[in-house]
């Protein structure tokens, strides 16, 4: 009988079982898989530029084994732009991907990305933060026809060089596919009210705030919209949910929603008309779960706010438990007492509340004046 040995045995035992194997076993069986050679050149030059070879080897081992690598070259394009041997060695550590593109390729992204920075610095800055992005060389003719595309709607270039960073995919797919989603768009802000003068300065405030919004498909705006028009909201009404909410109104379920709109109504005791202020005041309660929204609901509760002053104040939904017992704290140690008040003093920014706070401390201490005792004069 033929005994077989698998590569998973212990290599230290290897020895000593091949004198017990008949010569019939092949020696190639007891040996585990060889990994790939390294291309000793590529190694070699990226330790000449201070590249981190231990880390590229843990993350990107695979880049350091490819026969062709373009290692000097890559640094040239990089350096032609501005960068010194600490920003190549981090690019490259980053990306070692990026030494794999071919130099004509670099060369004409670097051009086509160029057309969109006010400067080499900027490219360079956008490198550093998105170098996946810039060498993502093989989808060049969608990025440029998108790139034309997009200069057509006289967006300005700071918008779409941050699109081309942070979004790369929406320019990798063909022009057709973001055509739609733009369309929908411009469909949407009419339809809603808004007027062609102002729509380049609104489409540039959502792709802003949100650059994947044109990875989402032209539908999901059509729906969520949909079910906004049923729950009764009026044009102007939607438009102002849209312009808050932007692009994250593509990203909401109606069944989300309408969970989240069920739970507040209940949670408020209130009616359609008061459900659809609070709404407008807090567009954030559609995106949020009813977990979410429960846990904050309760800690209001907990902390001895009603029901009539969330209603009132309902963006204070927006507001971790931790953050609004914080603020109540620190507004009840100047003698402010949050539960027969308005909660209009906590909500808003971190920078809101320092303002509201610091005026409350200087009222304190500002000395009262005593109608009974007139002020001394300058003769007294």
């Amino acid at each position: 009988m033929m005994l077989r040995v698998t590569s998973a045995s212990l290599c230290a035992s290897c020895q000593r079982m091949r004198l017990l194997l008949p010569p019939s076993v092949s020696a190639s069986s007891l040996t585990p898989p060889i990994k790939r050679q390294e291309n000793q050149r590529t190694v070699s030059s990226l330790y000449e530029l201070s590249v981190d070879i231990r880390k590229v080897r843990k993350f990107k081992g695979w880049v350091l084994s490819e026969r062709t690598a373009y290692v000097s070259e890559t640094a040239d394009l990089l350096r032609d732009m501005g960068a010194d041997a600490t920003v190549i060695a981090r690019i490259l550590e980053t990306h070692p991907e990026a030494v794999l593109c071919r130099p004509e390729e670099v060369t004409a992204q670097r051009d086509l990305w160029e057309s969109v920075c006010s400067s080499k610095r900027t490219l360079l800055n956008i490198i550093e933060k998105f170098p996946a992005s810039f060498f993502s060389v093989n989808h060049h003719s969608n990025q440029r026809d998108n790139i034309h595309y997009l200069q057509s709607l006289q967006l300005c270039k700071r918008i779409i060089s941050k699109l081309m960073a942070s979004a790369p995919h929406s320019f990798s797919q063909p022009v057709e596919s973001n055509k739609e989603v733009i369309n929908t768009l411009r469909e949407t802000y009419l339809d809603l009210g808004g007027d062609e003068v102002n729509l380049r300065i609104w489409l540039q405030k959502l792709l802003t705030q949100n650059p994947h919004i044109l990875l989402r498909p032209a539908e999901a705006w059509r729906d969520s919209l949909s079910f906004l028009r049923e729950q009764g909201f009026t044009t102007e009404e939607l438009l102002s949910l849209v312009s808050s909410l932007r692009a994250s109104i593509a990203e909401l379920k109606p069944e989300s929603m309408q969970q989240a709109l069920d739970y507040t109504e209940g949670a408020l005791d209130c009616s359609k008309d008061e459900l659809k202020k609070v709404v407008i005041r807090c567009p954030a309660i559609l995106y949020y779960s009813v977990a979410m929204l429960a846990g904050r609901f309760q800690g209001l509760m907990d902390a001895g706010v009603s029901t009539q002053q969330v209603k009132e104040s309902p963006n204070v939904l927006e507001l971790t438990t931790q953050i609004v017992l914080y603020r109540i704290q620190k507004l009840a140690s100047y003698g402010y007492d949050v539960r027969s008040g308005s909660l209009d003093l906590i909500v808003g920014t971190k920078k809101d509340f320092e303002m509201t706070y610091t005026k409350l401390n200087l009222r304190q201490q500002r000395p009262l004046f005593n109608p009974v005792t007139p002020p001394r004069s300058v003769e007294d």
